[in-house]
């Protein structure tokens, strides 16, 4: 090991700590080596796009991009807004997220299935109505589809834009086919296998897209107001940045965030940026993963 290597070492698994703990929560080292330790069948294996996607640093702007797209639909929207704590709790939220997606990507079979039980027996319980008076239930199998069209393409592009090693047509046909596996299994149905079919999915729900008064506001505290210490914000602003930066056009333009031309360019810079300084830091707690594993 290189002098400078030794002197990065420390800061690196520091900032690599801190940002698990954040995304996973305070049980993160915990959690990681039951996923990743626990002997089982695996749906997927390392060299599956869908686990290449999934464990890179390109899902924090995904992850941004998800969610910004994902508020466009109203009935989707009111659901976030009425039962899922996202201003209250929003580390939490996050936590459960990246701790699902982690365990039915890289955990056994047996886990995954009991997390996706755990998802559905909550997905029952949260319905109600949006702004308008129209009702709404998250196990609504045309609902779940839009939420894993948005999340499966914002994922997707973030991968192939700043990842640095990008998928093949071939591997991001077959990212999309995996990535379906957990989604039916929660509920939806008709899904996209290719991504032909991803964009064209896209486009079929553009007609059920609005940008309500709770869309805003959650991009607002997204983008704007994130609970996040002040010296933390900058640094959040790349990804976010990424994030804004790889939405489709015209769901910038509803959400009131017209990146176009230069300041596209900048953005998606910005979000290169603070992809790489995430990828380095988490590289710092990657070893842990590699124990458990039993590499």
């Amino acid at each position: 090991m290189s002098l400078l290597a030794a002197l990065t070492r420390v800061p690196q698994r520091r900032l690599g700590n801190a940002l698990r703990a954040r995304v996973a929560g305070d049980d993160a080292s915990e959690r990681a080596a039951v996923i990743w330790g626990r002997e089982g069948e695996r749906w997927f294996t390392p060299e599956d796009p869908v686990w290449r996607v999934h464990a890179d640093a390109s899902m924090f702007p995904g992850g941004v991009a998800a969610l910004l797209l994902q508020s466009l639909h109203p009935l989707a929207m009111a659901g976030v807004a009425g039962h899922s704590g996202y201003r209250g709790d929003p580390w939490g939220r996050l936590q459960r997220t990246s701790g699902f997606l982690a365990t039915t990507t890289f955990g056994t079979v047996e886990d995954a299935e009991a997390a996706i039980a755990r998802v559905r027996a909550v997905h029952e319980r949260v319905r109600g109505t949006d702004e308008t008076g129209r009702p709404y239930r998250a196990s609504d199998p045309h609902l779940l589809g839009w939420v894993h069209v948005a999340e499966a393409h914002s994922f997707l592009t973030a991968y192939q834009q700043y990842s640095g090693t990008p998928l093949t047509a071939a591997e991001a046909d077959t990212y999309v086919a995996q990535s379906v596996l957990v989604a039916e299994r929660l509920g939806a149905r008709d899904l996209p296998t290719t991504v032909a079919e991803l964009d064209a999915a896209l486009a079929s729900f553009r007609p059920e897209l609005e940008p309500t008064t709770p869309a805003r506001e959650a991009a607002r505290f997204l983008l704007l107001d994130p609970p996040l210490p002040w010296a933390a914000r900058p640094g959040y602003g790349l990804i976010a940045s990424g994030g804004v930066a790889i939405l489709p056009g015209w769901a910038r333009r509803a959400l009131r965030l017209p990146v176009v031309g230069p300041v596209a360019v900048a953005a998606r810079g910005l979000g290169g940026l603070g992809t790489s300084a995430v990828r380095w830091a988490m590289a710092g707690v990657a070893e842990e993963r590699q124990v458990a594993a039993g590499g």
